[in-house]
């Protein structure tokens, strides 16, 4: 009886293992394979660039295409006729932009959108459509294609008709944008397939790819680059003035040209290293992209249902604190993975699945198993700033010797000897970044303007950008919020006038749908609900998962080092949507999940810190640590209140200081010029008087001259 109970029990406990398992392993939760990088692959972002409504179009393309070759081809194909014979007849469709008719541009343009999407009906895989594609762009640049496209999408923005006829219909659907669209669709391949760097690539192409990136970056289009007249269709469109436009390639567009004139993550890390070298500053410790995609993610928190199954199961009676229940889970690991390999999970917990596959591979011939050893150490360098050194000083000089030095680092006399190695180990892990140099000689042009003289400004293609959208940049601002706004899914009826699902409303239902250039070159199934369930189960799209690690990201950097918008984390209550961010096993994506949640910590209060252990653990492990920072206790001045409205309008007044310094927003440089003090040359002056003024100049006269008396005797008293 013993035996056949303590059997029971055994698979009883074996159960509830199992259970346990299944509800934090692979199913629920599953890790998601994706590599955070510029971009996707380059057949993800052409098909990015349609919606699966346009797949007709594709066919018209090639219709008005083979209906104007068919006449000049001599009975060729396109991919028949040599190079010089390409570029005469691309000289006949660029000649077709130019006509008046505006169903004739329209098809001479669709023709050229064909050859730019590879010319798919005389190719028979997808790989020969890219390679036709990346020919026929590279062509279409070096005829001056892009310059023309750039003057018809100018007039499709200012073509007021378009805009009134689209709002007097009841809905907007993909006709009445499909003049922008097949611009868009051109100028996007045209700048997504150059960008791009290939190992077939010719040397004339290096070239053309460099050119590109100037003319994109210069004052080239109206006397501003491209990027600012994308901007400035986004804000028309949020205003209503363009109701038709469709927004996402314009977006699309507006991503391509800006990682193409900017460059992406590497020319990033190559141009921080190239920057502190020119300040004196030591090397970069490590590049955090590659340092993040060494991490595993985490298992997310347990739901407040799994909690409570597990308080049923383990029997226990009495009040119990949430603490206890995390304890007793984390306990109930470490005895179940005793006989595994004794990886605690904290690091990157592996699912059940993953973990028979490891050991299937450490013990299969020719893997060596370190390949499969995780380090335990953390994965960041530890940081110090100075200012955190002089708080650190300050402190134990008011403690021990009972005054300060001010901003003195190396003064330590007085102090006792663990101080002194404190201090050794702070200045060790010191580290000064790019901003902290930049901000001091603000600082010191701020105060001698004179003196230090006009700084100069390196244009680059970034100050370039900048210059061009300082005085209308809240305006872009505001226009890409609501764009966010209507595109995140709410429960409340929106009442918003944008229309972001213009572009995807065709007059009549698709009834074939998968994604270019699949669909051009292979036949498609009918679109039934049995393909639609029986069709390719993505755990995630690429670009919503790209897009929230940037919105991490972007608030990363809005709240680091400035307390006032960190109380805004915990005013909104940002927690509990921060933790349910971590239910994504993705490892950046928690990482900035993360570190908005150590901000908030201290803030939050000691009972959730108490009930969100496993929270804390994971920040532990993954965040960057710094030496003296308090922030899993709460205990140090910053957790005080204080007048967050001052710290914010102190921030508002340096940027608009530093904008008027730099670039004129509020002042030009006559303002520190002399001043001309001679009456005759001051009433010789041509001043400009509007028309009606010499009508009214006698009333103008007695109201704003002859009724104010002048005290002339106030010239004489001795200045106060």
């Amino acid at each position: 009886m013993e035996a056949a109970s303590g059997s029971s029990a055994s698979r009883a406990r074996e159960l509830s293992r199992n259970q346990r398992r299944d509800s934090e392993g692979s199913l629920d939760f599953p890790n998601l394979e994706f590599e955070y990088g510029d971009s996707d692959s380059i057949v993800a972002e052409l098909s990015e660039l349609y919606s699966y409504t346009e797949e007709p179009e594709f066919a018209a393309n090639r219709d008005c295409f083979e209906e104007d070759f068919a006449i000049h081809g001599k009975g060729k194909k396109w991919v028949e006729l040599e190079e010089n014979e390409h570029k005469s007849y691309l000289m006949r469709l660029l000649d077709g932009l130019e006509v008046i008719s505006r169903e004739r541009r329209l098809k001479f343009a669709r023709a050229i959108l064909y050859l730019a999407q590879g010319v798919f009906d005389d190719c028979y895989t997808e790989t020969e459509v890219v390679h036709w594609a990346r020919y026929n762009v590279f062509l279409l640049y070096e005829m001056g294609t892009f310059g023309a496209l750039v003057e018809l999408l100018n007039m499709e923005i200012d073509n007021s008709q378009a805009c009134s006829s689209s709002l007097r219909k009841p809905a907007i659907s993909l006709a009445d944008s499909t003049e922008l669209r097949v611009l868009l669709n051109i100028m996007y391949l045209m700048v997504e397939i150059i960008r791009r760097e290939g190992e077939d690539d010719k040397p004339e192409w290096s070239s053309a790819r460099d050119g590109f990136r100037t003319e994109l970056s210069s004052l080239v289009y109206n006397g501003e680059p491209f990027a600012v007249l994308l901007f400035s269709f986004v804000n028309k469109y949020c205003n209503g003035h363009t109701p038709h436009c469709p927004i996402k390639k314009v977006l699309l567009l507006l991503w391509k040209t800006i990682l193409f004139c900017f460059g992406g993550f590497e020319t990033v890390q190559e141009l921080k290293m190239e920057k502190r070298a020119k300040l004196g500053l030591p090397p970069l410790l490590e590049n955090s992209i590659q340092v993040t995609r060494t991490l595993r993610a985490t298992s997310p928190p347990a739901s407040a249902m799994d909690i409570l199954e597990q308080q049923q199961k383990r029997g226990r009676r009495g009040r119990r604190d949430s603490l206890d229940i995390y304890c007793e889970r984390d306990e109930a690991r470490e005895e179940e993975d005793e006989a595994d390999d004794g990886d605690s999970g904290i690091e990157g917990e592996v699912d059940p699945l993953e973990r028979e596959a490891l050991i299937q591979d450490l013990h299969s011939p020719g893997l060596a198993p370190e390949r499969w050893l995780f380090p335990r150490c953390l994965p960041w360098a530890t940081k110090v700033r100075e200012k955190d050194i002089e708080e650190f000083l300050e402190v134990s000089r008011c403690k021990f010797i009972g005054f300060t030095l001010g901003n003195d680092t190396e003064t330590l006399v007085g102090l006792p000897r663990p101080i002194h190695n404190s201090v050794k180990t702070l200045k060790q892990h010191k580290y000064v970044s790019i901003a902290e140099v930049q901000a001091k000689m603000e600082e010191e042009l701020q105060k001698s303007p004179v003196s230090l003289g006009a700084e100069e400004v390196e244009q680059t293609s970034v100050e370039i950008l900048y210059q061009a959208m300082l005085y209308n940049l809240p305006q872009y601002m505001i226009a890409l919020l609501k764009i966010q706004l209507a595109a995140a899914p709410t429960s409340k009826a929106k009442t918003d006038s944008i229309n972001i699902l213009a572009d995807l409303l065709p007059e009549e239902m698709p009834i074939f749908v998968l994604d270019y250039p699949h669909c051009v070159i292979h036949e498609l199934p009918e679109l039934t609900t049995e393909v639609l369930e029986a069709g390719d189960h993505t755990q995630f799209c690429w670009r919503n998962l790209f897009s929230c690690i940037n919105l991490l990201r972007i608030l990363n950097k809005l709240t680091k080092w400035k307390h006032s918008r960190i109380m805004m984390l915990v005013v909104f209550k940002s927690a509990p949507i921060l933790k349910r961010v971590l239910r994504a096993k993705q490892a950046m994506l928690q990482l900035y999940a993360l570190k908005l949640l150590k901000f908030q910590t201290k803030y939050l209060g000691r009972q959730w810190r108490k009930s969100n252990m496993k929270i804390m653990s994971a920040i532990y492990h993954k965040v960057r640590h710094r030496l003296n920072d308090d922030w899993a206790y709460g205990n140090d001045i910053d957790a005080r209140p204080w007048d967050f409205q001052a710290e914010e309008c102190s921030l508002r007044v340096n940027i608009e200081m530093f904008n008027s310094r730099r670039y004129g927003l509020h002042h030009t440089d006559l303002e520190f010029a002399p001043v001309d003090n001679c009456l005759q040359s001051v009433l010789g002056h041509q001043v400009s008087l509007p028309e009606d003024f010499r009508y009214s100049y006698e009333l103008w006269l007695e109201r704003e001259v002859f009724a104010h008396p002048i005290h002339w005797e106030d010239l004489l008293q001795p200045l106060t």
